[in-house]
């Protein structure tokens, strides 16, 4: 394995595994079932054909179309993650050196599926859950909304479909407590939704595909679940190099705790995610917050 420094890119075969393993960590991720593209910052065109199409008799004059054409600009956020460990990996063997780089690379998989999640649905920086500036988040966006009853989650979901009139309606995240609520619906023959009982995450809803996440009430968060044209309305991508560098001295991570006194490395790595929600009329969301006549 070749020297690893400041700057060095990851091993190109831990970074299609590595943002793989995000469809295991993040609602957005998963439900929009995109491959990540790789871009350095993208300006989407969404089209909207309205109207329908016209019978023009022989002689007759064509009509006029109704297309909008409405640009979205999807800008990458650098994102951090660290690790200790212990200096002996500057001496190891590569095979042990790489066993090392899978399990930065795991931990880095999951942080970046969360902060996707965080990012995107709620508009916060994972780690100190401020607002991003600027940043245009479903809970910014999404103005379609129905308010929680957790004795009739079902009818939440109905009630926040029918607001939506743009798309088609794709997939399902709800956070942990949602899923509860679902999982005690009962009739006269049994638990209605029993895919959601014992803290199970069924891969698809009623034919859409679905996930239970902590993210989607992330920091006391009011939502409670979110629906919509995932596979079409909202997108995702990140920066192919994902860079890599091994720290050997000072406290760069803020530990409190110098690294050479400890015989310790840091492990940094560092890439860049753009995401952007194309059509906020696709989605509804189903929350805790008082909603205004």
């Amino acid at each position: 394995m070749a020297a690893l420094t400041a700057g060095t890119k990851f091993p190109s075969e831990l970074v299609t595994e590595m943002f793989d393993k995000t469809k295991g960590h993040s609602a957005l991720a998963k439900l929009s079932g995109q491959t990540p593209i790789a871009f350095s910052g993208n300006t989407v065109f969404v089209f909207s054909v309205d109207g329908e199409a016209s019978v023009v008799g022989e002689g007759g004059a064509k009509p006029a179309g109704s297309t909008t054409v409405t640009p979205v600009v999807i800008k990458p956020i650098k994102l951090v993650y660290q690790s200790r460990v212990t200096d002996e990996f500057l001496k190891c063997a590569d095979e042990k050196r790489l066993e090392h780089l899978r399990n930065h690379a795991e931990g880095f998989a999951k942080k970046i599926g969360r902060a996707i999640d965080i990012i995107g649905i709620h508009g916060v920086d994972p780690a100190s859950k401020q607002a991003i500036s600027g940043f245009k988040s479903f809970d910014s966006e999404v103005t379609k909304k129905v308010s929680y009853n957790s004795s009739k989650p079902d009818e939440n979901l109905d009630d926040a479909v029918a607001l939506i009139t743009d798309g088609t309606v794709t997939g399902l995240a709800v956070s942990p407590d949602f899923a509860s609520a679902m999982g005690k619906i009962k009739t006269d023959n049994g638990y209605l939704y029993p895919e959601y009982r014992f803290g199970r995450n069924p891969e698809s809803f009623e034919g859409l595909a679905s996930d239970v996440n902590s993210t989607v009430a992330f920091n006391s968060s009011d939502d409670k679940a979110i629906i919509g044209d995932f596979a079409n309305a909202f997108k995702w991508g990140f920066a192919e190099d994902v860079t890599f560098e091994v720290i050997e001295y000072g406290d760069p991570d803020g530990a409190g705790r110098d690294l050479k006194r400890y015989n310790e490395v840091l492990l940094r790595s560092e890439a860049y995610i753009g995401l952007g929600i194309l059509d906020k009329d696709a989605f509804a969301i189903v929350t805790d917050e008082a909603i205004s006549a």
